[in-house]
């Protein structure tokens, strides 16, 4: 892990920070995120959590 460590930021945020802070600051937009289809495969997931950010920027990260 630490050659992994050595290509990561400590300022690092991930989805589930963003999602939660959209659903108590902005929660008509979060309302409208696209849902996961919960297939439990990890490039659905991947794939899931990237259209989730776009559509965050899309829509709260332009207030």
């Amino acid at each position: 892990m630490p050659r992994l460590d050595k290509h990561l930021h400590y300022r690092i945020v991930g989805v589930s920070t963003i999602k939660e802070l959209a659903a108590r600051w902005y929660p008509k937009e979060f309302k409208k995120a696209p849902l996961k289809r919960q297939t439990h495969r990890a490039l659905d997931d991947i794939r899931e959590s990237i259209e989730e950010l776009r559509y965050y920027r899309s829509t709260i990260f332009q207030h």
